[in-house]
C-alpha cells in the first residue's frame, strides 16, 4: 500500500481544488491482500504475548461482540447521568428559590450555570483528552458530577448553590465531549451511528428520570435537596463501570502504544473477521502518518485554519451543534415546569407533566438508534428539521389560547410539545454523532473540544436568555420567529452542504472532508433534485437510500 500523502497536509502542499486520495487504491484497506494482513497481525499478535498485561487489560466477556455492547452501555450511562442532572432542576425550580430566597435574575443564572460551566469542561477536554486518555477523562467527569451534586443537594446559600451548578456543569462538558469520541473510536462503522446515538437515548432516558425522580419526591420534606442529590448514585455507578473498562484502541495508537492498541481492538472488535483486521491495519497506517506530519507541526489545531479539509469539518460540525441548541430544546427542557404553569398547570401537576416532554424525547431517540445507518445522517437531518418546527409552530400559536379555556390551552401546548420533542430526539442524535466521526485522529480531541464547547455556551445563551427573549419578543415570537426561523435556515442549510457519512470508517470520513466545498454542493444539489423526482414518482426505496441496502 503506497502512501501519497497524510491528513494533515491535505490543503498545505495541494491545491484546494484538486487533492489526491490518501491511498493510491482503496482507502477501507481491499488493495491490502489477505497473506500481507495476517502477517502484519501476526507480528502484533507475538508482540502482545511479550507484553506484560495488567489486570484490567486482560479482562475478556469471550466474545467481542458483547464486550462491546457491555463497553458502550457502561459509556453511554454517562448520557443518563447528563439527562437526569439537566432535568432535576426543573421540578427544583418549584420549591428552591424560595427556600434560599432568590430572584428571577438568581434563578436564571442557577439553571444556566450548568452550561456554562459546561463550556469551561469542554474547553479542558481537549488536554485532559490527550493527557489522560477517553476513559480516564470519563472517570474525572465522574467525579466533578459527584461534587457539584454534593454541593446541589446540601446548599445553604446561593454562593453554595452557584458552585455546585457549575463544578456539576464542569463534569457534564468534560464527558459529553469524551463519550461520544470513546465510543465511536471502538466500534464498527456499519454500527457507529446507532451506537452513538445511544448516548442521546441515554441522556433523553436520564431526563424522563430526573422528572419521575421529581415526581417521587415531591412531597417529600426537602424536595428539592432529594431530587438533586439523587445523581450521586448514578455517578457511581458509572465511575465504578468505567474503571473496568478498556481505553480507545485509537487513542493507544495516536500515543504510539500500537501493541497495547491491538490487545484492546482484540478484546472488543475481535481479528477473526477479515474486515477488523483490515480496519485496524489501515487505522494503524493513517495514524503513524499523521503521527509524523504532527511532528513538523508545532500546533497542530491550527489546522483547523490552514488546512481546507479539517476547516470544513470544524464549521460543518459547529453549524449542526448550534441548530440543535439554537431551536430552543435546553430553555424547553430547564423551563419544562415553569412553561405547564404557565398554560394552566398547577405547581404539582406541571412535575407530573413534564414526564409527557421527557418522555416524547426518549421515544424520538429511538428511530435514530435503530435507522440512522441504514438511512444515513442527511436524510435523517433534512426530515427531521421540518418536524420540530411544526411543534414550535403549534407551541407557539397555542399561547394565544386564552387560560379560561383552560384544557384547550393545555392540550395544544402539549400537542405541540409532544411533536417537538420526539423530533428532536432523532435530531439530537446526529449533534453527537457527527462531531464524532467527522475529525481527523490527531484532531480529534481538539474538535471535540470545540464543538463541546459550541453546544454547552449555545445551551447558556439561550437558556440564560429566555425569560429575557420571551419578554422582548413574546412567548410565540421566540417560539415561532426565532426558534423556528433558524429551523428553517438550518435546513436549508442541510440540503446544500451536509454530506452523508454512512457507512464509513472515520479514516475514509478524510475524504469526503477533503473535496472542495463548492463540489460538495454541487453533489448535494444533484442528489437533492434526484431525491425529489424520486419522491414524485414513488421510488420510495431510491429517495431514502436504501437500494441494495441489508
Amino acid at each position: 500500500m503506497e502512501v501519497v500523502e497524510s491528513t494533515a497536509a491535505i490543503g498545505s502542499e495541494v491545491d484546494e481544488e484538486k487533492k489526491e486520495p490518501l491511498f493510491r487504491g482503496s482507502l477501507d484497506g481491499h488493495d491490502l491482500s489477505e497473506e500481507l494482513l495476517n502477517d502484519e497481525i501476526g507480528k502484533l499478535e507475538l508482540q502482545l504475548r511479550e507484553t506484560k498485561v495488567s489486570f484490567f487489560n486482560s479482562i475478556t466477556l469471550g466474545n467481542p461482540k458483547i464486550f462491546t455492547w457491555v463497553l458502550v452501555a457502561f459509556a453511554s450511562m454517562g448520557g443518563l447521568l447528563s439527562g437526569l442532572d439537566q432535568s432535576l432542576i426543573s421540578g427544583a425550580n418549584l420549591y428552591m428559590p424560595a427556600d434560599l430566597s432568590l430572584d428571577s435574575g438568581q434563578v436564571s443564572l442557577v439553571d444556566s450555570l450548568m452550561p456554562l460551566g459546561a463550556v469551561l469542561g469542554a474547553l479542558i477536554l481537549s488536554p485532559t483528552n490527550e493527557v489522560l486518555g477517553r476513559k480516564l477523562s470519563i472517570i474525572v467527569a465522574c467525579l466533578l458530577y459527584t461534587l457539584g451534586a454534593g454541593l446541589e443537594a446540601g446548599a445553604h446559600s446561593v454562593g453554595m448553590m452557584y458552585a455546585g451548578r457549575f463544578i456539576l456543569g464542569m463534569g457534564l462538558g468534560l464527558e459529553g465531549g469524551t463519550v461520544p469520541v470513546y465510543v465511536a473510536e471502538c466500534v464498527a462503522k456499519k454500527f457507529r451511528g446507532n451506537l452513538v446515538s445511544l448516548y442521546q437515548f441515554n441522556i433523553a432516558l436520564g431526563e424522563v428520570f430526573g422528572y419521575v425522580v421529581a415526581a417521587i419526591f415531591v412531597n417529600v420534606s426537602g424536595t428539592w435537596r432529594w431530587m438533586l442529590g439523587s445523581s450521586l448514585l448514578f455517578s457511581t455507578i458509572l465511575f465504578v463501570g468505567m474503571i473496568f473498562m478498556p481505553e480507545s484502541p485509537r487513542y493507544l495508537m495516536h500515543k504510539g502504544r500500537e501493541v497495547e492498541s491491538y490487545g484492546v481492538w482484540k478484546r472488543i472488535r475481535g481479528v477473526s473477521d477479515i474486515d477488523a483486521k483490515r480496519e485496524f491495519i489501515v487505522m494503524r497506517h493513517l495514524v503513524e502518518q499523521e503521527q509524523e506530519e504532527k511532528k513538523r507541526l508545532r500546533y497542530p489545531y491550527l489546522d483547523f485554519i490552514r488546512v481546507p479539509r479539517c476547516r470544513r469539518a470544524i464549521v460543518y460540525a459547529n453549524i449542526m451543534v448550534f441548530l440543535g441548541q439554537f431551536t430552543g430544546v435546553n430553555a424547553i427542557m430547564y423551563y419544562m415546569s415553569v412553561l405547564m404553569s404557565e398554560v394552566g398547570f398547577s405547581s404539582k401537576k406541571s412535575v407530573f407533566m413534564s414526564l409527557v416532554g421527557g418522555g416524547s424525547l426518549l421515544l424520538g431517540t429511538i428511530p435514530a438508534i435503530l435507522w440512522m445507518d441504514r438511512f444515513g445522517r442527511r436524510v435523517a437531518a433534512i426530515t427531521l428539521l421540518p418536524g420540530f418546527f411544526v411543534g414550535l409552530l403549534i407551541i407557539g400559536f397555542g399561547y394565544f389560547i386564552p387560560l379560561s379555556n383552560v384544557h384547550a390551552a393545555e392540550g395544544v401546548y402539549i400537542t405541540g410539545l409532544i411533536i417537538y420533542m420526539w423530533f428532536f430526539g432523532s435530531y439530537a442524535c446526529l449533534t453527537w454523532v457527527l462531531p464524532s466521526e467527522v475529525y481527523p485522529t490527531y484532531l480529534r480531541s481538539y474538535g471535540m473540544t470545540s464543538s463541546d464547547a459550541t453546544l454547552f455556551l449555545c445551551a447558556f445563551i439561550v437558556t440564560y436568555n429566555f425569560s429575557r427573549m420571551q419578554n422582548a419578543m413574546t412567548k410565540t415570537g421566540l417560539a415561532v420567529g426565532f426558534y423556528g426561523g433558524i429551523a428553517v435556515f438550518g435546513w436549508i442549510y442541510q440540503v446544500l452542504c451536509m454530506p452523508e457519512t454512512k457507512n464509513k470508517t472515520l479514516e475514509e470520513i478524510d475524504l469526503v472532508f477533503s473535496k472542495p466545498t463548492k463540489e460538495l454542493v454541487k453533489e448535494n444539489w444533484e442528489s437533492t433534485k434526484e431525491t425529489v423526482s424520486d419522491l414524485f414518482c414513488l421510488r420510495w426505496k431510491r429517495a431514502f437510500g436504501l437500494q441494495g441496502d441489508y
